[in-house]
């Protein structure tokens, strides 16, 4: 019986400067950093408080940085946490509107990845 999503893979072109976007300007947080092959690593990162893990990683020719990922990220605030995301210099490319089911926003990390950011 499937019991949930270990992690979730997003593409970069340069490792280290993901690195430094996802922890220091979204607060995630290093569960694994190691050697995968002669060209990268095998980088994992934590949300506080979530059990899904998110992956930084260099992949082939058929999944490229830069488009829109297919999953979305929550938080209690959206306008707040795009607020606070905003300050460290994260750029968005919706801002926070309210509709009839709730809260979403748009922003994007240093690979041009674009998320949703959603109430829950």
């Amino acid at each position: 019986m499937i019991r949930g999503v270990k992690f979730v893979s997003i593409p970069v072109a340069d490792q280290n400067r993901a690195l430094a976007f996802y922890t220091e300007k979204l607060g995630f947080r290093i569960t694994t950093d190691q050697p995968f092959s002669d060209t990268q690593r095998w980088i994992e990162l934590g949300i506080p408080g979530a059990e899904t893990r998110i992956v930084l990683f260099r992949f082939d020719e058929r999944f490229k940085p830069g488009g829109n990922m297919n999953f979305t990220f929550w938080s209690d605030n959206v306008v707040e946490t795009a607020r606070e995301l905003k300050s460290k210099g994260v750029h968005f490319t919706m801002e926070p509107t309210t509709f009839n089911w709730g809260s979403s926003a748009a922003f994007e990390d240093v690979d041009g990845n674009i998320f949703l950011l959603s109430s829950k």
